[in-house]
């Protein structure tokens, strides 16, 4: 891409080509374009001899680099990436080069976080796209401790939040209080980032349901229609009845290997997204306090909050009837 001082742009040295082939004199026609004639001369020659892509920009890298690291050095250094999780200074006494230099060794291979290699394995994370809406959607359920009235100890002091929770809780036989717990039901799409969540009471497979059945109608909504479904190893997910569920409207139910959240990374992603922007954004002083805000956080989410792997924009801009609306 040209800089925002060019010139010339791929359009301008076409016309720069054309008013040459024209007859015109190149001292004439470089005037008229701002450049100097050995610059005319160039991408008239490139023309030439490459035709339509000789106008378009090339990459500035030499055509070799001699003082290039040897490979096997480079191999080595990948290496002791993988399978020690070292870093470039603690690399870089081992194989004796500067640590700056293994540092760049590390970034043309990939290596160059630890968040991008897979802890088990240290092979390179497989990162993946579907090409449209509903190709794949991505189910998950997160699970949070509830909210007391009044507030946990966010709210107040610790002391205070435990007799708060005894005095709103039922008690076991232990005496220990039960204040419970609440599980997210999310589904993402994997194209756009589209998220759908619910705050129900369990993770039972008539829950999960009777949440993939109002997920699929939103969806529906935004004139998706879901081809496959992808979820983890959960009781409720291995189900007959979750499965029959989907398969009863064409829908394809695929599960993740055991021990593999990579797999379903972006509703795994979503829910830290879910947990840093929503339940733990502020301190809230009751459970269905928590529940009502969750609508507002889906609507941010979808509509205004920026998504680095959708180039900053929203997930919105990416369902197809709402092309035109968000451009």
């Amino acid at each position: 891409m040209s800089h925002r001082n060019a010139r010339l742009t791929v359009h301008g040295r076409r016309i720069l080509v054309e008013r040459v082939l024209a007859g015109r004199p190149v001292a004439h026609v470089a005037a008229e374009m701002g450049i100097s004639r050995p610059t005319t001369h160039k991408w008239v020659r490139r023309w030439r001899t490459e035709g339509e892509t000789g106008l378009h920009d090339r990459s500035s890298r030499p055509g070799t680099t001699p003082h290039r690291t040897p490979a096997a050095i480079e191999a080595r250094v990948c290496r002791l990436r993988t399978e020690r999780k070292l870093g470039p200074a603690r690399i870089a006494p081992i194989v004796g080069l500067p640590a700056s230099t293994v540092h760049r060794i590390l970034t043309r291979h990939g290596l160059s976080r630890l968040a991008w290699l897979d802890r088990p394995t240290g092979q390179p994370v497989r990162r993946y796209e579907r090409d449209r809406p509903g190709e794949l959607v991505h189910i998950d359920i997160k699970k949070l401790g509830n909210i007391p009235d009044g507030g946990g100890h966010k709210v107040m002091d610790r002391r205070q939040a435990m007799d708060n929770k005894i005095a709103t809780t039922s008690r076991r036989r232990s005496c220990k209080p039960v204040i419970g717990y609440s599980f997210i039901h999310s589904a993402v799409d994997d194209h756009s980032r589209l998220a759908y969540s619910e705050v129900l009471t369990d993770e039972r497979k008539e829950t999960a349901v009777g949440f993939w059945q109002r997920a699929n109608a939103f969806f529906a909504a935004h004139a998706i229609a879901v081809e496959r479904v992808l979820t983890d190893n959960g009781s409720c997910y291995k189900a007959k009845l979750f499965t029959q569920t989907l398969a009863a409207a064409g829908i394809t139910h695929k599960r993740t290997r055991p021990y593999r959240p990579q797999t379903n990374g972006k509703v795994e992603r979503f829910n830290r997204t879910l947990l840093e922007e929503w339940a733990y954004l502020r301190p809230y002083h009751s459970n269905d306090e928590r529940t009502a805000a969750l609508a507002d956080f889906l609507h941010t989410y979808n509509h205004h909050r920026c998504h680095t792997a959708l180039g900053g924009h929203p997930p919105i801009t990416r369902i197809n009837n709402a092309a035109g609306q968000y451009t």
